[in-house]
């Protein structure tokens, strides 16, 4: 029983239920009165009207009183005419009554009345003048019709609450019922998930109501769970497959370093070769460690406006020996007049960079690689293009992942971790970044930041012949150009 009282389908009904008969009273309320001041309002000026009729002509006024008396059939009207000192001269009242008036206007008071020959005491609605020579005449009606208002409607109301009271409290149970349903399925379906299965979604109506709209955004959140607890498992299984790698080399090298080196150069080498590995190992830690402190969003105290421009050419140039090493063409391309975006210039410097070190690493020697800043129709986009390999369609919506790596980037130096990094730092500072077609094949990585200011403006779209807006930057001896 405690726990039917305490339940949510009990207390809608009872709800329900309260709300619905506070409604019947109130409506009840206001017929009553608005009936009631109607007939009361009709009634005195019935009265006034009379009473003025009957004081017009003094010497007409007992006939009028007798008159007014004598039109009724069901014994309500009552009237008199009393002498200056109170002796009744006709009509059924037995005198003056107590308080009364002589302004002509209806009052509720209580008086003796004459009804078949005998003298009743009853309240009753009367109006009174007095006339020139100092008598009054009063002319008044019984409150029975009213009062049989009132009588009717709270009757009507002691019939009709019980009935209400019974249908909304049936009609509460009903829709409470209807609720509870679709809570049951809620609760079954989260329990599931508690019980570690993820894929379970709450249950979704078509009527697109409240509990709908929060069991989509909890299915949202549901699949955002899922998605980074497979993002923590295969990051977990990824980084023991590369942890293992350079640490069974590492292993196996000191191992054969101990039973074979014959000298100090040759146990120098093997450690040498030791903290490279290490030195590798020690890198994917750290920038996993750093993906994980990006996403978190810790380095929001450092934002602060930051040229765009200034950021693509210090990162072009840092990486402009490792081209000439390569015997690839590196391009800068920065149109004028960008201006500033709010954020992280440590972050946004490794996000260039990360993009440059890509396309330098996976160019062809006499190949080429453009780096770019312009506007585009959603505001300021970096451009990092290369005549490179290329990444194959199918593989463009993996590469922003932790550790995955195509193919071909498997047969040259690297963790996998370069892209996921950029993905996170665009996600930080609330920008897209996204792969694009290419017209000669290779990779063409974009990263727009959204700026309301920004000007639709078309960029060139390859090498061909197309030259990019760079009123800022002068020709290189070299073939291409610097900043």
């Amino acid at each position: 029983m405690t726990d039917l009282l305490r339940s949510t389908t009990f207390r809608w009904a009872l709800g329900i239920a309260i709300w619905s008969v506070l409604l019947v009273l109130a409506t009840y309320s206001f017929v009553y009165w608005q009936t009631a001041a109607y007939l009361r309002e009709e009634l005195a000026e019935t009265l006034r009207l009379e009473v003025r009729a009957a004081a017009a002509d003094p010497a007409a006024t007992a006939m009028r009183v007798e008159t007014w008396i004598a039109t009724d059939l069901h014994a309500t009207h009552f009237g008199g005419l009393f002498g200056p000192e109170g002796e009744r001269r006709s009509g059924n009242l037995g005198a003056v009554p107590d308080g009364l008036a002589r302004d002509g206007d209806a009052h509720r008071v209580s008086a003796n009345v004459d009804i078949a020959g005998r003298a009743l005491r009853d309240e009753i609605w009367a109006a009174a003048l007095a006339l020139p020579d100092g008598s009054t005449v009063v002319i008044a009606h019984d409150t029975d019709e009213i009062d049989r208002v009132q009588a009717t409607t709270l009757r009507a109301l002691g019939l009709g609450l019980m009935p209400t009271l019974a249908l909304s409290g049936l009609g509460g149970l009903l829709l409470a019922g209807r609720a509870r349903r679709r809570l049951a399925a809620t609760e079954a379906a989260v329990a599931q998930v508690m019980r570690g299965d993820l894929r379970k979604r709450l249950p979704v109506g078509g009527g697109n109501d409240e509990f709908d709209r929060l069991a989509g955004n909890v299915n949202r959140m549901l699949d955002e769970i899922e998605r980074l607890l497979g993002e923590v498992s295969s990051v977990g299984d990824a980084v023991a497959h590369d942890l293992r790698t350079p640490l069974t080399r590492l292993r196996a090298r000191l191992e054969r370093t101990r039973e074979q080196a014959n000298s100090v150069a040759e146990f120098r080498e093997a450690v040498d070769q030791g903290l490279a590995w290490i030195d590798q190992t020690l890198a994917m830690v750290t920038a996993v460690l750093r993906i994980g402190e990006i996403e978190h969003g810790r380095r929001f105290a450092g934002f602060a406006l930051v040229d765009l421009a200034e950021v693509v050419r210090e990162a072009a140039e840092f990486f402009e020996p490792v081209a000439e090493d390569k015997a690839v063409s590196l391009d800068v391309a920065v149109e004028g007049g960008i201006p500033p975006v709010e954020g992280d210039r440590d972050l946004l410097f490794e996000t260039v960079s990360n993009l440059v070190d890509n396309a330098v690493k996976f160019t062809p020697p006499g190949g080429r690689v453009r780096v770019g800043l312009a506007r585009e129709e959603k505001g300021v986009v970096i451009l990092v293009e290369d005549t490179g390999p290329g990444i194959p369609p199918a593989e463009r919506d993996q590469v922003f992942q932790r550790f995955y790596r195509t193919e071909r980037a498997r047969q040259t130096p690297g963790n996998g971790l370069g892209l996921g990094l950029v993905a996170a730092i665009a996600k930080l500072h609330g920008f897209t970044v996204d792969l694009r077609a290419s017209p000669y094949g290779g990779a063409c990585f974009a990263v727009l930041c959204p700026q309301g200011e920004a000007k639709g403006r078309e960029w060139a779209r390859g090498f061909a012949g197309r030259p990019l807006p760079t009123p800022d930057v002068a020709p290189d001896p070299r073939g291409g150009t610097r900043p």
